[in-house]
């Protein structure tokens, strides 16, 4: 639904809050049938959504949707449906002798009606990942899906429709003004995918309402390759996250670190490593397209500065395109740029990759710890001593040792950003608890030893004093 105000989405919204206000504690039941009902949906879709992203991007590679994507949402759903009775119990906290009988314990709340927003590169997994916590979590749920993405949109809007109640699940498109006014909703959690410039304008929107937000931003993620680590396997490894949707990720590694005397033997294990995994990429359904003129455009201006300035740019396959709107762009490597240039500014999110020399680790902690914080960040390295000093001298959201993009495909890890590139976590019993009030009880049965510190103060008290003293 396109070009709607902010007189519809406030409609929207109090319809969902006032079937919340009805039902404020869905039982476990209500919740399992809620996830399976969108498992079953979803899986009768399948095609349609594989086929959709890809007419959105121009071209998208069907294994990488259902890989990246829908893959990943089923085996949450099965995740999630394996864990959610745990979840939802009691959680039993120590009581203090001095407070017996006594019990604590946290009791895992609804929270009420969540929005969440959507950016165009996983339409489909950042809808519905989001989506399944908060119905884990018991409450209602709005979605604002980006205008980016037409075509997936009508296909997700088709799966909520059916799956559940317009008061149940709701979802809506538009341009940035109506993301701007989705944003200045008084949801009781509002729930974040995008850039970090968007992302300080819906935490500003959302302070309004003292809203809670979860920002899942991006940023320069870094990865480190030893001086000693194989080249032939860190190749495949970075094409593999480079490649992947065409760089258009979040996580995928925004520069890299390859030791001097190994910078041109990692380049020529690249050349290798892409046209192996990707031959004639322009004409492989494997590789995926930019997503649009203005992204393709705002890449070829970072490979024009670049040159300009005197980068070396390596290409790692100079197959000319055979159709000029393909927007299928091959990785390319840019040697060495300074830290002025745009491309090392912003976070690329595509298929270029700044490789940087050093010479010592401790000069490669430096330069990332010198940049915001990044969502990521990625060492190869079989040295346990140097494992150790890189994670404990770089801050990220999330970390692989010897892996790249995996970390997120983890159900039981948190993933979350820091600093500039986010605040919060979800997947796993984190995805469930971002998403429901954790209210703290203490409850007491008849006996109530407290009453005995009541004033008036006398001998009774000086005892306890004397007993707990120090």
């Amino acid at each position: 639904m396109d070009n709607i105000d902010k007189t519809y989405l406030l409609k929207l919204f109090s319809l969902q809050q006032k079937a919340f206000s009805l039902d404020q504690y869905p039982d476990y039941v209500l919740r399992k049938e809620k996830l399976k009902r969108l498992y079953s949906v979803l899986l009768k879709h399948e095609q349609a959504l594989i086929d959709a992203v890809s007419d959105d991007f121009g071209h998208r590679s069907a294994n990488e949707t259902w890989l990246s994507e829908i893959f990943q949402v089923t085996s949450t759903i099965k995740y999630v449906l394996k864990h959610l009775r745990s979840w939802m119990a009691k959680e039993k906290r120590h009581t203090s002798v001095i407070f017996k009988p006594a019990k604590n314990y946290v009791y895992y709340q609804p929270i009420g009606v969540v929005g969440i927003m959507v950016p165009w590169n996983y339409p489909i997994l950042l809808s519905l990942s989001p989506l399944i916590y908060a119905l884990a979590a018991g409450n209602r749920v709005c979605i604002k899906l980006s205008e980016h993405t037409p075509k997936t949109n009508r296909v997700i809007i088709e799966i909520c429709k059916r799956a559940f109640n317009i008061d149940e699940v709701a979802v809506v498109t538009g341009d940035a003004t109506v993301a701007q006014s989705f944003s200045e909703l008084p949801f009781d959690h509002l729930f974040f995918t995008g850039s970090t410039a968007i992302g300080r304008k819906v935490m500003e929107a959302a302070a309004k309402n003292l809203t809670p937000v979860t920002l899942e931003l991006g940023g320069k993620s870094p990865l480190v390759i030893s001086q000693n680590f194989p080249l032939k396997k860190a190749a495949k490894m970075i094409t593999f996250a480079k490649g992947l949707n065409a760089g258009q990720t979040c996580i995928a590694p925004d520069y890299i670190f390859v030791h001097a005397q190994k910078l041109e033997a990692f380049v020529a294990e690249m050349e290798v490593a892409f046209k192996e995994m990707y031959p004639q990429y322009m004409t492989n359904d494997d590789y995926s397209s930019v997503m649009n003129e203005a992204q393709f455009n705002r890449l070829q201006e970072y490979i024009d500065e670049a040159k300009e300035q005197g980068v070396k740019v390596v290409v790692l396959d100079e197959l000319k395109a055979t159709n000029d709107h393909s927007r299928k762009m091959p990785i390319s490597l840019l040697l060495n740029p300074k830290k002025d240039l745009q491309v090392m500014q912003d976070e690329i999110f595509g298929p270029l990759l700044p490789v940087l020399s050093y010479q010592s680790i401790e000069e490669v902690i430096s330069y990332i710890n010198q940049k915001p914080r990044p969502l990521a960040a990625y060492l190869l390295s079989y040295n346990r001593t140097e494992q150790e000093y890189i994670n404990r001298n770089i801050i990220s959201g999330g970390m692989c040792i010897n892996d790249v993009l995996n970390h997120i495909a983890q159900h039981d890890l948190p993933f979350g950003g820091v600093g500039s590139s986010g605040m919060g976590r979800y997947h796993g019993f984190e995805g469930f608890k971002t998403f429901s009030n954790a209210k703290s009880i203490c409850q007491r049965g008849r006996l109530n030893s407290a009453l005995w510190l009541y004033p008036p103060y006398g001998q009774r008290f000086s005892w306890f004093r004397k007993l707990f003293k120090g």
